[in-house]
């Protein structure tokens, strides 16, 4: 079983849970209205717990039909925007929202008084998060468009790696040395920004290292490699192929090639990796032999 197919398995069993703990609930409501009548405590926090389940089913509901309806409209042609995971993050958005109303009500407190009793005290947190919301707007924005997806290879300002993850606040981005890079998401719209995914050549990197001993026939292997890609046919071609040597430590160095892919599809990224990998490792077998 994939991922894929686990997480759907693990949601359809929390909805269905969700739904026979409302059936349960809401069943109780008939058959013990005088027990509710004469605890009130509990006829609040269950008439919350009520009010949270039933939004929260409403919210499964239609995240399901719009998904299952965008899906089926774009399922004969290639789609890079992140539609789905801004339902997933709105949906989560919403149900945390009506889980503090709950809390809420299951204390008796009424939600539109204490909103506005709140007024002053909300404009000054406003103002505070300011720059929060506007992150969170922006990236309900990239969401919900197709400039920009996870996987995507982007260069934003002064950063420049592959999108890992699109949050409300940030832009989660893997710079060339593989550190992760949390990149606010109003320098989307107001830096210069390139993606280069958005093109049929893609670039990506191989990284590697071997032991500090072999670099003196790192020749050798730049040649063999060279040999693997040349007129390989899902790169462009437009590349020298040399190894760059990105890091040396006591006893290693840190190697990299990049290269154009013909797509920017990651299963292609990864086989590409894979054959330049085994090659490495057939050197280094190689070598080890000969000393």
């Amino acid at each position: 079983m994939t991922m894929a197919e686990e997480r759907n398995r693990t949601t359809v069993f929390k909805f269905l849970g969700k739904l026979v703990l409302w059936i349960m609930l809401s069943t109780s409501f008939w058959y013990f209205e005088e027990y509710y009548k004469a605890h009130r405590l509990i006829s609040n926090a269950s008439s919350a717990l009520n009010l949270f389940l039933t939004a929260s089913i409403l919210y499964s509901i239609g995240r399901y039909i719009m998904i299952t309806l965008y899906t089926k409209r774009h399922e004969h042609r290639s789609v890079r925007g992140n539609f789905v995971l801004g339902i997933n993050r709105l949906t989560a958005v919403l149900n945390t929202t009506t889980a503090i109303i709950a809390i809420m009500l299951a204390l008796g407190i009424d939600p539109r008084e204490f909103v506005t009793s709140l007024t002053i005290v909300a404009m000054a947190i406003a103002v505070t998060f300011r720059e929060y919301i506007t992150n969170m707007l922006s990236g309900l924005f990239i969401m919900f468009n197709d400039q920009l997806s996870v996987g995507d290879r982007v260069k934003i300002g002064e950063y420049k790696g592959r999108i890992v993850d699109i949050t409300f606040s940030s832009l989660l981005i893997q710079d060339e040395e593989d550190d992760i890079v949390m990149v606010p998401n109003n320098l989307v719209f107001t830096s210069p920004m390139v993606n280069f995914s958005a093109h049929r050549s893609s670039l990506f990197y191989v990284r590697f290292e071997l032991p500090l001993q072999t670099a003196v026939e790192i020749d050798q292997l730049e040649a063999r490699i060279q040999k693997t890609l040349i007129n390989h046919p899902y790169l462009t071609g437009d590349d020298d192929l040399h190894l760059k040597v990105v890091e040396i430590g006591k006893d290693y160095v840190k190697y990299k090639m990049e290269m154009h892919a013909t797509s920017s599809s990651n299963k292609l990224h990864r086989q590409l990796e894979n054959e330049i990998l085994k090659e490495v490792l057939q050197f280094k077998r190689e070598y080890d032999l000969d000393q």
